[in-house]
């Protein structure tokens, strides 16, 4: 089935239109390239063409990229195999940069990866005017660099300095910015392509400045040796401190740039085809297209497997308390245009709630993501009263009050008099039975657990949680509300801590016992910023607040008790009102106007009650200590069906407490380490208890060879 449709309009100038039947975007997978081949050498032999415009046949989408199913392949190609998927692409745009008559790209949508690597080898780009047009080279997102020429072709288009910022991070140009940094000759109406298109084929075709421009970017670049080095040793120190060395595709590209742009086009090329192979087909970029995919397929999914359950409109949220959590939970329905009502006791709580949403928005208005009138209309969408009669109207109602289940009980007994009688109460309980509550709850049916994370515009995940009782009508409801405020929503059953607190708290846990066998703070949290965290348990216990991680610990291990062994610590300190950051002191103190951690003498009185060694730990055994106990309690959240399928364990834990991207996830990284190799790892540690035993599904990996994440279905 063709992909590609060829026209040639008056004035004799093709138009060739990219449209793939039956798919929402287009791609450039193998078959597609391979039709483009074979137009490509049609269009060789064209003499009677005056210029060629290339367009996608989907309104407000233009071209997605490169085929990232073939991309993950890849990952267990042979080198050689890898070179040769990365030189076709070359080979082909090639081709298309040297065709006998101007070529005009017309964008109207997205443009990602290869689809801006392929209009790069064009003469002239057209883009429309439309917020939705965007361009990017985002291959460092997922472990790669813009292999089919990006790194060469960009720099000599646009200048370094732009090219740099927009490889490295992968973040996209609008189409004022592409017009104005030298991407685009011009951004106009979408319905305007096509007649301003063929305008610019006349205007370059009379001039002859369209092989004066091939001549110019098939040359050097022409930096001095002090520009060369000065734009790329800010480059990649601002790479290294942002990535810790543990992302190597930024620098790799930056690589492929420093040592292509003062070549000619060719060697450039073929500097770029020897770099990409360094990445291309490597754990870590594999496991970040596996993370895209994850993301993918979750924002896909509705929550109920095979069932056929619809969801409800919503057009109305009501939230239940003005704090940390409550405000952000009606700030971030407010900012995506539903209307929300913020209820607490007081006015001067509610004050302090609107406070809150007005600082994410400002924030967002400060770092160029949002304007004063995103700011306005938030603020007409979120609405405020100490009384919870005006939860009448409400479709949903989040109960976001502090984490105790007495307070939550009575909640509930009150909401029941002034809500309707189809309406949805949600709870944002951390840690707290669903299935318990909902028998305070005026209809069990409706109740269902919607768990935000904090800081809740800042955090994606949110864990919906169904009782015992929750009907489908419910689930799918929220999942679709979530969804439509931004958030990826991951549907499991209750039990103690859920999904993500379940396995953080492991990790939270033997950090403090670490402490008491002789391993400092310091060594604890910089073995674990090591290995991809972006704090350590330490540093992320004060964050929290030891209060919150003391109340959450006890609920999963009194659940938990066979392999739970609380360090009495927390305890200690949370009685002496070492809270961590927000009373100043907790394993470590916070003073000065920025609240920076230090080292606290007052501290060690607490550590000297329950330390019972003084081992020196190497790095890899922290990261042993910290990690394998996560990974056995995934396991089991697997094993007893608390989610449905592995990806939703990663991605739970790569959106809700930071999981290193590049590892792919904890079962992923079990994977990368092979089953065999984590039996091995937890004999070392079979003596500290239940917690280091592999479990039965660990077990059967080993003696199978299997692994969680089948490497041929990445999609």
């Amino acid at each position: 089935m063709s992909v590609f449709r060829f026209e040639v309009l008056d004035g004799q100038i093709g138009l060739l239109t990219f449209d793939t039947p039956d798919k929402k975007i287009n791609t450039l997978g193998r078959s597609v390239l391979q039709e483009l081949e074979q137009l490509v050498t049609q269009l060789e032999s064209r003499n009677d063409l005056n210029g060629l415009l290339f367009r996608s046949g989907k309104p407000g989408q233009f071209i997605a990229g490169a085929d990232l199913n073939e991309l993950a392949a890849l990952a267990t190609a042979t080198r050689e195999q890898v070179l040769a998927a990365v030189s076709a692409g070359h080979a082909l745009f090639k081709r298309i940069s040297e065709l006998p008559f101007p070529t005009v790209a017309l964008v109207d949508g997205a443009c990602m990866g290869g689809g801006t690597e392929l209009i790069l080898s064009m003469d002239e780009r057209l883009v429309s005017n439309s917020p939705a047009t965007k361009v990017a080279l985002p291959e460092v997102n997922v472990g790669l660099i813009p292999g089919w020429g990006g790194t060469q072709r960009l720099p000599r288009l646009i200048g370094i300095h732009h090219a740099i910022a927009m490889i490295k991070s992968g973040e996209p140009l609008s189409a004022k910015d592409a017009e104005t940094k030298g991407f685009a000759f011009d951004a106009v109406p979408a319905d305007k392509l096509v007649e301003e298109g063929r305008r610019l084929i006349d205007i370059v075709r009379d001039s002859e400045k369209w092989k004066a421009s091939r001549q110019r970017r098939s040359q050097p670049l022409g930096l001095s040796g002090d520009q060369l080095a000065f734009a790329f040793a800010c480059a990649e120190g601002a790479v290294m401190g942002k990535t810790k060395g543990q992302y190597p595709a930024p620098m790799a590209a930056l690589k492929a740039m420093k040592l292509g742009v003062n070549r000619t086009l060719e060697d450039g090329l073929q500097i770029e085809r020897e770099t990409s192979l360094d990445v291309v087909g490597s754990t870590i970029s594999a496991n970040l297209i596996g993370v895209f995919f994850m993301n993918t397929k979750v924002g896909r999914d509705p929550g109920l497997g095979g069932t056929q359950a619809k969801g409800r409109a919503v057009q109305r949220v009501g939230v239940l308390g003005s704090g940390l959590m409550g405000a952000g939970i009606a700030t971030a329905h407010a900012r995506r245009g539903i209307p929300a009502m913020m209820v607490d006791v007081s006015n001067e709580r509610l004050a302090d709630g609107l406070g809150r949403a007005r600082k994410v928005v400002e924030g967002r208005i400060e770092i160029g993501r949002a304007t004063p009138k995103d700011a306005a209309d938030m603020l007409s969408n979120l609405n405020t009263s100490t009384t919870k009669q005006v939860f009448a109207d409400c479709d949903v109602v989040v109960e976001a009050v502090p984490e105790n289940e007495q307070l939550k009980t009575q909640a509930y007994r009150e909401l029941a008099a002034v809500m309707r009688d189809d309406a949805i109460l949600a709870t944002n309980t951390s840690t707290i039975s669903i299935t318990r509550m909902a028998e305070s709850a005026a209809h069990s049916e409706r109740f269902v657990g919607m768990h935000f994370f904090y800081p809740v515009d800042r955090m994606q995940l949110v864990e919906v949680i169904r009782g015992a009782k929750t009907d489908d009508e419910t689930v799918v409801t929220i999942v679709d509300l979530a969804k439509k405020i931004g958030k990826t929503p991951i549907v499991m059953k209750d039990c103690p801590g859920f999904l993500v607190n379940r396995v953080l708290l492991p990790y939270m846990n033997e950090a403090t016992l670490l402490l008491c066998e002789g391993a400092t703070m310091d060594e604890v949290d910089a073995a674990a910023t090591s290995f991809g965290m972006p704090m350590g348990p330490i540093a992320l216990h004060d964050l929290v607040g030891l209060d919150t991680a003391l109340s959450a610990g006890q609920v999963v291990a009194t659940a938990f008790a066979d392999r739970a062994n609380m360090c009495p610590i927390l305890k200690d300190l949370v009685e002496a009102k070492r809270l961590g950051q927000k009373s100043g002191a907790g394993f470590r103190s916070f003073s000065g106007k920025k609240g920076k951690p230090v080292s606290d003498p007052t501290f060690e009185p607490f550590l000297a009650k329950y330390r019972t060694d003084n081992h020196k730990f190497s790095k890899d055994e922290i990261i042993d200590r910290l990690f394998l106990p996560m990974l056995l309690e995934a396991t089991r959240c697997l094993e007893e069906e608390i989610v449905a399928e592995p990806a939703h364990v990663d991605l739970g834990l790569l959106l809700g407490i930071g999981f290193p991207p590049h590892r792919g996830g904890i079962l992923h990284w079990a994977d990368t380490l092979g089953a065999s190799n984590v039996l091995k790892k937890l004999e070392a540690y079979h003596s500290l208890g239940k917690r280091f035993i592999a479990t039965d599904s660990m077990q059967q990996l080993a003696s199978s060879g299997s692994r969680f994440f089948d490497v041929s279905k990445v999609a």
